[in-house]
């Protein structure tokens, strides 16, 4: 997207919603972008990167580096959590399930045609946003926030916006026709008639053995349950639904092919042919006996329709070979009636979904669909600079260049340099800026250690890069996880990564041989402080890997309060008197509440064999300023 066009320079504030900050030192530039709803980025051209820390306290470091002013994370939202998402095997998983690591489809460019390839998911969240229902010809139906994407004929558009004024954007309108093959169908139910259709498919009713690896472990599955299931299986004078579902995924598993696009079942029998046409005819799917004739009388079925029946045969039979259903380099065109017939207000919001991919985009009930970058808080809760830093970020374009010259200087003596401690820089305007692998070349190649504390699983982009360097100067990592409960954790931190993408981030630095300490920051009283929620909290940090942990009660800063205490009494209002009595006017909790916490907390970590428990930075989240190696020389010659 070309970022010249949506630049505000000379639109008065009141039209571009926000205008540029006039008098910024060294501005560049402000834009905005729907890809960013109600963002101003305001990028400038910085003179110096490099912070010290005023007073440092107790701080295990002197200096930081914030390439970002301000933290972009009010981002925009996608799905219901139900909408099924094409997995790279070719299966589907809900949208809710999705998780950080997942390998999933999504679009490539290619010529004039977009084309379907693997790509990772690199982030997952979750918000509650009023919701909107997308209903296309064909009855797909699409339950999203106004501010999500979807490829159409004509290129992205939202799900709402306006023809003029501020709200003005591309969105859907009726006629608009999506891009896909048009809805999932439902998988098959595991009952005791699907598992007898799946035998009878695979043994053909001969009693013979599959021969893919995946068929065989189901087949011994269904074999070895209570089910008194034996080979060869009864076929049923009247099949139902579910029987012809596993026969025709029995048929694939055993002989059946996926290749240049063509979807085949071969090596059919009398009686199994018979089967598998009468199960084809039944759901609809169009199909020719082709006229080769195969050894012992044996006959082929091709089912035709290209790829949307192809993958609508995948979904509703459930194969278990995945090796053979993949769509790898698909071009996207398919005759499916997905024309927009109409965008309607639910009239209530919905907790919504949305992922970051390596593709920028991913499939979703059939049609491709827009992500986000990825969502990152800068802090916990961290509301206090008001709506101006959640709404204008300063980008500082040129801070790896002014970093290294800065790291360069005679002045400069290698102090270790922490980051995110003010804003998260794999906050998702990281994403477009791609800011920090200057930054972290620059800080290696000055011998400089350096930390970074995020929440945004955007930091495992440069995992390799973090390895890379860490064999020249010390690294340290943090991640910030304080609870596990995602129903809470939707309502108290709406918009960020969930506990298990965090987990996976953490499970994935240290599978890198990284370090990474965990912040359980802010614990919240009476809502995360029990024992039993304690342990289950250090437990899953300890199985992630972590090095080390922090355990700290909330810091109600200036200006969160008034937030924080409206959204307790309205959600909690039986927590209210607690939180009087171990906050009162405060910004920290009581003396007293802050030792019970740790004695709870220092067993826990005792048994679940992580380092601290404790106020200090986590084990594996600092580093100290590597001291050179002392070398003793030759003796001087005497000159006499």
């Amino acid at each position: 997207m070309r970022w010249d066009g949506q630049r505000l320079d000379g639109t008065r504030a009141d039209e571009a919603g926000q205008g540029s900050l006039p008098g910024l030192p060294g501005l560049v530039r402000s834009v905005r972008t729907p890809e960013f709803a109600g963002v101003v980025f305001h990028e400038v051209l910085a003179k110096s990167v490099l912070n010290r820390v005023p007073g440092r306290g107790e701080m295990p470091f002197e200096w930081t580096v914030n390439p970002y002013r301000g933290c972009s994370h009010a981002c925009t939202y996608c799905l219901h959590g139900d909408t099924p998402i094409l997995m790279a095997d070719g299966t589907t998983k809900p949208l809710a399930e999705i998780a950080v690591g997942d390998r999933i489809y999504g679009t490539e460019r290619r010529g004039s045609y977009r084309h379907y390839v693997p790509t990772e998911v690199l982030d997952h969240w979750s918000t509650t946003k009023p919701a909107y229902r997308v209903t296309l010809a064909d009855g797909t139906q699409l339950i999203a926030s106004g501010d999500h994407r979807f490829l159409t004929e004509r290129g992205w558009k939202h799900v709402t916006g306006e023809v003029s004024g501020p709200g003005r954007r591309p969105h859907l309108t009726v006629g608009n026709k999506l891009m896909g093959t048009g809805q999932f169908a439902a998988a098959p139910k595991d009952t005791a008639d699907y598992r007898r259709g799946y035998l009878a498919g695979v043994a053909r009713g001969d009693g013979g053995a599959p021969r893919a690896e995946q068929a065989g472990a189901r087949v011994a599955e269904y074999l070895s349950g209570d089910s008194g299931l034996t080979l060869p299986v009864d076929w049923p004078r009247t099949p139902t639904d579910e029987w012809r579902k596993g026969l025709l995924a029995g048929v694939f598993d055993a002989d059946g092919t996926f290749a240049h696009r063509i979807l085949r079942l071969p090596n059919l029998g009398p009686r199994a042919l018979a089967a598998v046409e009468e199960a084809l005819s039944r759901f609809g799917f169009q199909h020719a006996l082709e006229q080769r004739r195969l050894p012992m009388a044996r006959r082929c079925v091709r089912v035709d329709g290209g790829l949307p029946e192809h993958l609508r045969f995948f979904h509703l039979t459930d194969p278990a070979v995945t090796t053979k259903r993949t769509i790898d380099g698909a071009a996207i065109k398919s005759p499916a009636r997905l024309d927009v017939v109409a965008v309607e207000p639910l009239g209530l919001e919905l907790p919504l979904y949305d992922i970051t991919t390596g593709t920028s985009d991913f499939i979703a009930n059939g049609v491709v669909s827009h992500n986000c970058f990825a969502r990152h808080s800068h802090t916990y809760l961290d509301l206090d600079a008001g709506d101006d830093f959640d709404n204008q970020v300063v980008v500082k374009l040129n801070a790896p260049q002014v970093l290294k010259r800065q790291l360069t200087a005679p002045s400069w003596h290698g102090s270790p340099v922490a980051m995110g401690t003010n804003t998260d820089p794999y906050q998702r305007a990281e994403g477009r800026y791609g800011l920090m692998p200057g930054i972290i070349r620059a800080l290696a190649e000055s011998g400089t250690p350096f930390q970074i504390l995020t929440k945004g699983t955007m930091l495992s982009r440069d995992l390799p890069l973090l390895k890379a360097v860490s064999a020249d100067v010390p690294v340290g990592l943090g991640v910030s996880l304080a609870l596990l409960d995602r129903e809470l954790q939707s309502s108290v931190e709406p918009g960020t990564p969930s506990p298990s993408a965090r987990l996976e981030l953490i499970r994935r630095i240290t599978g890198a041989g990284l370090p990474c300490g965990v912040f359980a920051a802010p614990i919240l009283p009476g809502l995360t402080d029990a024992v039993e929620q304690l342990d289950a909290l250090l437990a899953a940090i300890a199985a992630a890997g972590a090095t080390g942990v922090t355990v700290q009660p909330l810091h109600i800063r200036p200006g969160m309060r008034e937030w924080f205490a409206a959204w307790l009494a309205r959600e909690h209002p039986v927590l209210v008197p607690l939180y009087r009595r171990v906050y009162g006017r405060g910004l920290r909790a009581a003396p007293g509440y802050r030792a019970a916490l740790a004695a709870r907390v220092a067993p826990l970590a005792r048994r679940h064999g992580l380092a601290g428990g404790g106020y200090r930075f986590p084990e594996g989240s600092v580093v100290e300023k590597r001291v050179p190696e002392q070398t003793t020389g030759p003796d001087q010659l005497s000159l006499l």
